[in-house]
């Protein structure tokens, strides 16, 4: 999946950022995970589900066939994978089983075939867990180091895909790139805008 020479650097953590520059399923679970806990802790989420599961890639058609009761036990095994973790054992569930039956069980689906970023921001809204502001971000991540650029794709995610931020994770690049980010939300937060 990884486009370019470079391997991301969101979780941290060597393998959990292999396994996100190289699984689609793995980043569009991150992004999901993106909410209410360090954006670090939540793209290493989908490693934690892989090693639990003892796989070395994500399967859409494996977790959406888990029964409820056993992938929500896989959540929220201690470290769990998210603050709410049954909630998110539910909403991984549902994503997985609409990229199942919408894209054919490949993640990579939802933006390998566009041309136009209008497109992919109606795909992404469609998806559980995301909405306007995660749809525009994860286009940004897409845009800024993953080379997936369809027409309008900065304009779309906007200001999140603008050039030279450092307001989320499609800017985070390295250590130094996330402290900047971090400093960006808190910053943010202490004005009330966030």
């Amino acid at each position: 999946m990884c486009q370019n020479s470079l391997m991301l650097q969101i979780a941290q953590i060597p393998a959990a950022d292999k396994l996100l520059s190289n699984d689609p399923l793995a980043l569009l679970i991150a992004m999901l995970l993106d909410q209410q806990q360090p954006m670090e802790r939540a793209f290493a989420g989908p490693y934690l589900i892989a090693q639990r599961l003892n796989v070395r890639k994500l399967s859409a058609k494996k977790i959406a066939a888990l029964p409820a009761a056993h992938f929500v036990s896989i959540v929220t095994q201690k470290p769990a994978v998210h603050r709410f973790p049954k909630a998110m054992a539910e909403r991984i569930q549902k994503l997985c089983q609409v990229v199942v039956s919408d894209y054919g069980a490949n993640a990579s689906n939802i933006w390998n075939d566009v041309t136009d970023a209008d497109e992919l921001f109606l795909r992404l809204k469609k998806l559980p867990g995301f909405g306007e502001d995660k749809a525009k971000i994860f286009i940004a991540l897409l845009g800024k180091q993953l080379a997936v650029r369809p027409r309008n794709w900065r304009k779309v995610s906007a200001p999140y895909g603008d050039p030279g931020t450092r307001m989320t994770v499609a800017d985070v690049r390295n250590q130094r790139s996330l402290l900047e980010v971090r400093a960006f939300k808190q910053e943010m937060k202490a004005a009330g805008i966030w």
